[in-house]
């Protein structure tokens, strides 16, 4: 097996590739192991810098945070600050919220990228496949084949596109078998002889390996061998970087580090050249003109300056995801990406901090301190020490033995190290406990001004007594009188003071120092009740400190007396916690709930600068009421943390740190989604229907260096009316947005406080079909149209109106014509009606008359009768002839006389008498008999029972009968008045 099958197989990343080659009808298979590809170095005018110690911020990014595949072949960005990645899925894009893999057809596993400023293209190589991605009209990268611009068929199959370069006014996508130059829009293959391995550009030049030939160097179309360089055709080279005075920095898979002259090859004999060998190179990328940056498969990367001198090697121990490091980018940040075999890192090169964490050893760091050469740092697992001139890269902290424990302090007291530890106080020695001078755990020492030679210590249950002897530090005795401790105590030359529960207690030594005497307890310094926040030495002076208000203590007045300078100094500050003054007169304080830190920077003239954005990025990772500065030299600055140890450099320079920039990525409404900041995207107005008024918005910014505390405001106008608190929150809906033209903006605060500039994009959402400005024409000429109708109607009404004017007062007039004759008429009629009653009422008297008369005349009949009935009683046989001729003659006489007075003459003037009362009766009951008529008119006219018998010519039972048949007829009850009842009717 050969040493590269051994490498790969360590890997687990064994690749066979066919590689094929036409010639006549004969084919030949060759099969190659390949492993990694690296980015080829395109770097920009640079001004950064690397630190050696400590290591600089990392954040890891895995499959499942950008959810895409597990390599990451090459790295590139846009002008817009976007990141692109060749991963194993498709390009994978990074805007610094948002990550987006954008698939290739028919091959998704991408090996290359380039970004062309020019046209704005996004340039991608896979396999058998290759083009670039561009912009549609809603801002989304679509793809674009440059496969069928390959005229000569034989050549469509190009394998993997490793590499693409842009050079001159050509784009270059290399594979093994051929490189494709695109010029004004044709492709033309440039064969390779034997096989390419790879291709790299170093100081505006483009060289290939070529596996028969060495290097060859790309000019004018054709390729030119580079002298001496035939030694490389036993090797990969992965790497090739200009070193200055013309010579190349070659890198090579496992052979190292190589030196070309312009004439022959030699190995680089340093430092980083052993590493690599050891570790296997995958190429790198050159950071200014100092500084290089090499990828490895085993040992993560190396920085190394242009003397091959080791600056940083950073690995999976040191916080790297993987140790394969398939491809480096440095970019417009200065800042570097790292694509691995399994994630992606982003390493913040470009910062004046770089931290001691766990990966070294140490953990909540509590307090540090110089001490023989021999930096120690206090944390909670015991105190650890590192040489302070040696290299920090390589070696992490070690323990100092017999500390291990939660250690509170270390101080350099007396000329020895005295660590404040759970486990008592400790006299260290160099790497070990030389001494424990009391078992009882200890918060801190400070000296006892006018007493030399005296020490006092807080520990867990007061205060103790030590004393400088011939040994060194002694213990003395506990301190009586108070029995609570704290670790924020301070002394001056007459008191102990210290904060405890809110409370500030005046502590007083008796002659012998054995003894404490409570003086007074505090609860504010103003006497307005305001806390007391912590108090301090600074300059020999020890201050007491509320809400920024900085006071001393005077002895002869008994009382708080404020220190107008210092107050003034903090006036505009959050409120601090603790304060710290440090070798160089600079004011270290914490601040606020957040924890965060800042300095006032000693000014070379009078005054102070205060100096907050470059540790914004240390907020919330302080121990709580734990300053820990130790200004070694400005270059020099240790910052204790909760998790490890920053190392700040002041003069660290941050020339090239560019203004942030802030983009509304997408903009969504209704079913539609407009991406912005892709290249060649260019923002436009928009228009969307009333129906789309619910919009959103997403917010991004390629300021990747603490992502998580970049905060965005925004606006939109006319809707909003300021701008709108800071926020890290990266979306934002509005609903139900009225009809108008809006303008969003946007802008991003990063975590230095640098704002950017707005970003801004404008919208017009249009009316409702009812509130469109048509349809307001619509409504004004429907106005105008109805105004004239109703001109034209009132016109018509009027004349209408004067018409029927005119009608009514003809009307007016007839109807008083009319009522006159109307009234005339009814005159008449009255006359004719009196006329007719007068006569009807002469009839009526005359009928009643005569009905008196035919009564007389009935009850004539009836005695008539009754003297015929006499005389045919009347004996005849005894008269003689004469005298009953006569009889005779006087019976015919009367009987004519009887016939000849009609009753039914009778009857018809008894009914016209009563011909109303019968027609009321008739009416109310129409069931009633004609007899029955006649017996209720008789009733009515009061005749009685005989006289009725006799009018109606039955008898007195018959009249009964009739009578009791009447009063059934009109339901009257045996006790109504029969006759009483027909005269109301």
């Amino acid at each position: 097996m050969s040493s590269h099958q051994a490498v790969f197989l360590h890997l687990h990343m064994l690749y066979t590739l066919d590689w094929r080659i036409k010639k006549g009808s004969e084919r030949f298979a060759f099969k190659w192991l390949f492993t990694f590809f690296i980015f080829m170095e395109c770097l920009s005018p640079l001004y950064g810098q690397i630190k050696g110690i400590g290591l600089p911020s990392i954040t890891n990014y895995t499959k499942t945070t950008y959810q895409s595949g597990t390599q990451n072949w090459d790295i590139d960005q846009d002008t817009n600050g976007n990141v692109y990645f060749a991963n194993n899925n498709g390009l994978l894009q990074f805007d610094g919220s948002t990550w987006q893999t954008y698939k290739i057809p028919n091959s998704n596993n991408v090996r290359s990228v380039k970004f062309d400023p020019k046209s704005g293209r996004v340039y991608v190589g896979a396999y058998n496949e290759f083009g670039y991605f561009e912009s549609d009209e809603s801002g989304t990268l679509s793809y674009v084949s440059l496969i069928p611009k390959i005229e000569d068929t034989t050549f469509r199959s190009t394998d993997f596109i490793w590499k693409i370069h842009l050079f001159e006014d050509e784009v270059i996508f290399q594979s093994f078998g051929a490189a494709y130059v695109l010029k004004n829009d044709t492709i033309t293959p440039l064969p390779s002889n034997g096989r390419f391995q790879f291709s790299f550009r170093a100081a505006e030049k483009l060289y290939f390996q070529e596996v028969t030939k060495g290097l060859l160097e790309y000019r004018n179309g054709s390729l030119v061998q580079l002298p001496g360089t035939t030694v490389f055709n036993a090797y990969e080279i992965w790497g090739i970087f200009s070193l200055g005075d013309n010579k190349l920095l070659i890198a090579t898979l496992e052979a190292g580090l190589f030196i070309h002259d312009g004439q022959a090859v030699f190995p680089w004999d340093t430092e980083a050249n052993q590493f690599i060998k050891n570790n296997s190179s995958l190429g790198g990328v050159k950071v200014n003109d100092d500084f290089f940056v090499l990828n490895t498969v085993l040992g993560g990367i190396l920085i190394c300056n242009a003397e091959g001198q080791v600056v940083q090697q950073i690995d999976l121990n040191k916080g790297l995801k993987n140790n394969t490091v398939l491809s480096s980018f440095i970019d417009s940040s200065n800042n570097l990406w790292l694509g691995l075999d399994n994630g992606i890192s982003y390493l913040n090169i470009n910062s004046p901090f770089t931290y001691f964490s766990s990966s070294l050893n140490l953990s909540s760091v509590y307090a540090t301190v110089v001490h023989n050469g021999l930096l120690y740092v206090a944390t909670n697992q015991g105190v650890f020490y590192h040489k302070l001139n040696a290299s920090f890269k390589d070696d992490s902290f070690n323990l100092v033995e017999g500390t291990t424990a939660q250690s509170w302090n270390i101080q350099v007291i007396a000329d020895q190290l005295i660590c404040a530890n759970n486990k008592g106080a400790l006299v260290i020695d160099k790497d070990r406990v030389d001494r424990v001078l009391d078992h009882t755990g200890y918060f801190g020492f400070k000296e006892i001004p006018g007493h030399p030679d005296h020490i006092i210590g807080s520990h867990y249950g007061g205060f103790a007594l030590f004393k400088t002897g011939p040994e060194g530090l002694e213990f003395q005795n506990r301190i009586v009188g108070f029995n609570n401790s704290s670790k924020d105590f301070e002394l001056d030359t007459d008191y102990v003071w210290l904060l405890r529960d809110q409370f500030l207690f005046q502590l007083e030594f008796s002659e012998n120092l054995n003894e404490f005497a409570t003086k007074n307890k505090f609860t504010s310094l103003n006497g307005k009740g305001s806390g007391i926040n912590t108090l301090k030495k600074i300059d020999d002076t020890l201050y007491f400190i509320s809400e920024n208000h900085f006071y001393t203590y005077s002895r002869e007045l008994g009382v708080f007396k404020e220190d107008t300078a210092l107050s003034e100094l903090f006036s505009d500050l959050s409120i601090i916690n603790s304060i710290y003054k440090d070798a160089y007169g600079n004011l270290w304080y914490t601040y606020g709930q957040s924890n965060g830190i800042g300095v006032l920077m000693k000014s070379e003239g009078p005054g102070y600068t205060n100096v907050l954005e470059p540790f914004s990025n240390l907020s919330g990772n302080f121990v709580f009421n734990y300053l820990s500065v130790n200004t070694i030299d400005p270059k020099n600055i240790f910052i204790g943390l909760i998790n490890g140890l920053a190392h700040y450099d002041s003069q660290f320079s941050r020339e090239n740190m560019v203004r942030p920039k802030a983009f509304i990525r997408s903009f969504s409404y209704g079913d539609k989604t407009i991406v912005q900041g892709n290249p060649q995207h260019k923002s436009k107005e928009h228009e969307l229907p009333y129906s789309d008024n619910n919009v959103r918005f997403t917010f991004s910014s390629p300021d990747f260096e603490s992502s998580d505390n970049i905060q965005y405001s925004y606006q939109l106008e006319p809707f909003d009316k300021e701008w709108s608190n800071w926020s890290k929150q990266a979306l934002k809906e509005y609903t139900n947005l009225k009809e108008g033209t809006y303008t969003m903006k946007v802008r991003e605060k990063n975590s230095y406080g640098v704002v950017s500039d707005q970003a801004s994009l404008i919208f017009t959402i249009n009316p409702p079909w009812y509130r469109h400005y048509l349809a307001y024409t619509a409504y004004v000429m429907l106005g105008c149209l109805i105004i004239y109708l109703i001109r034209l109607q009132v016109q018509v009404k009027i004349r209408k109106n004067k018409y029927y004017e005119t009608i009514e007062q003809r009307k007016l007039y007839l109807e008083k014509e009319s009522k006159i004759r109307m009234e005339q008429y009814r005159l008449e009629k009255k006359i004719q009606k009196l006329n007719r009653d007068r006569l009807k009422t002469k009839i009526l008297a005359k009928d009643k008359e005569l009905v008196n008369n035919s009564l007389q005349v009935v009850k004539k009949n009836k005695t008539l009768s009754n003297i015929v009935q006499k005389l045919k009683e009347m004996d005849v046989e005894s008269m003689n002839e004469e005298t009953k001729s006569q009889l005779t003659t006087l019976k015919k006489s009367i009987t004519k006389e009887i016939s000849g007075n009609s009753w039914k003459d009778l009857e018809k003037h008894i009914k016209n008498v009563h011909f109303e009362f019968l027609k009321r009766l008739k009416e109310k009951y129409p069931n009633i008999s004609p007899r029955e008529l006649d017996l209720s008119t008789y009733l009515l006219m009061n005749m009685s029972t005989k006289e009725i018998a006799e009018v109606m010519n039955i008898s007195n039972g018959g009249v009964e009968l009739a009578r009791y048949r009447l009063r059934k007829k009109l339901g009257l009850s045996r006790k109504e008045n029969l006759t009483g009842f027909l005269m109301n009717i």
